[in-house]
């Protein structure tokens, strides 16, 4: 679905153009094209290719999606794909911008997301000396904002961390603490998926070998790169409290089950000295306490009680009861 198709000359919006126009104002070199494209169906990809002179093999990638975060290179022309990310309903979502660059053209394709880029052309066309020095300036923009949007989903997940820390010493919460952990690890690990690659990309962007058409734009892409150096890190110490977390809470089940078994082993103890006494009493059918003697069963019972006690005292003390 077509959602905006403008040429730009000199930083500033001329005209919104159809489609078929485009080829017509690309061949006046002093302007270029911003187009932006959603869940593009084949044949609109197939018209942007004959329009730009696009790769076929970039238009495929495009076409197919799901493809990781990249930077290629065909000729004079430029393939870049970015992830997106949010948040829907406390699951993540990934989606992805496809973005295609020349030297007098710009094509994003968004598939799969629910945000929109309106706000990142408005930026750009309120600042005309920026968006004077073309479409580099354009894919500095499509990616900051796509960056910029990571920090409210690590935000979340540091709080959902927070949460479950908090609650990590309830009594009779460890198995739910360890489900919601194993369920944060798995979105910090696809988050992790989507910033790492991007991160390799735009380091190609800036220092070293440049493409062309990213000469004069380097200190925009070395700050994305900043901004992705920064979330990656935050990554990172979220996976390892998450890590902790579950060992802890595991530590946590295994100390519990201590405490019982050492509760089960006490009262164990307990009852087995009654049952060895009736037990060696029970054996002894001539001399039993309660036949020869009329103070032997009451004795019995007094010692066994005796001596239980002094067991159950015991376990009080070493806090196995």
């Amino acid at each position: 679905m077509l959602i905006n198709c403008a040429a730009y000359q000199k930083g500033r919006k001329i005209a919104d153009i159809p489609v078929d126009k485009i080829s017509s104002y690309i061949a006046r070199g002093d302007c270029f094209v911003w187009v932006a494209l959603k869940d593009a169906e084949p044949a609109e990809l197939d018209v942007m290719r004959q329009e730009f002179g696009l790769h076929e093999l970039a238009v495929e990638d495009a076409h197919h999606g799901h493809q990781s975060p990249k930077v290629e290179e065909y000729g004079s022309s430029m393939f870049i794909v970015v992830k997106t990310v949010e948040l829907v309903e406390g699951a993540l979502q990934v989606g992805e911008l496809d973005i295609f660059i020349g030297e007098n053209y710009v094509l994003s394709v968004r598939s799969h997301s629910h945000q929109d880029f309106l706000g990142v052309r408005a930026r750009a066309e309120r600042e005309p000396h920026l968006l004077s020095h073309g479409p580099a300036f354009v894919v500095y923009a499509l990616m900051d904002a796509v960056v910029d949007r990571y920090f409210p989903v690590i935000e979340a997940l540091e709080a959902e961390l927070e949460e479950i820390e908090d609650r990590m010493f309830e009594q009779a919460s460890e198995r739910s603490n360890i489900e919601r952990l194993y369920q944060l690890k798995r979105k910090v690990t696809v988050l992790k998926h989507v910033v790492s690659p991007l991160m390799e990309s735009a380091g190609k962007l800036f220092g070293g070998r440049v493409p062309p058409l990213f000469e004069h734009s380097q200190n925009y892409f070395r700050d994305v790169y900043d901004h992705l150096y920064r979330i990656n890190n935050s990554i990172e110490a979220i996976r390892d409290t998450v890590n902790t977390a579950i060992q802890v809470n595991l530590s946590m089940v295994a100390i519990d089950e201590s405490v019982v078994n050492k509760r089960l082993a006490a009262w164990a103890a307990i009852f087995a000295v009654a049952t060895a006494f009736a037990g060696i009493w029970g054996m002894n059918f001539k001399a039993m306490p309660e036949l020869d003697w009329k103070y032997g069963y009451p004795t019995a019972l007094v010692l066994m009680t005796t001596v239980c006690g002094y067991l159950y005292i015991r376990f009080r003390k070493a806090r196995w009861l």
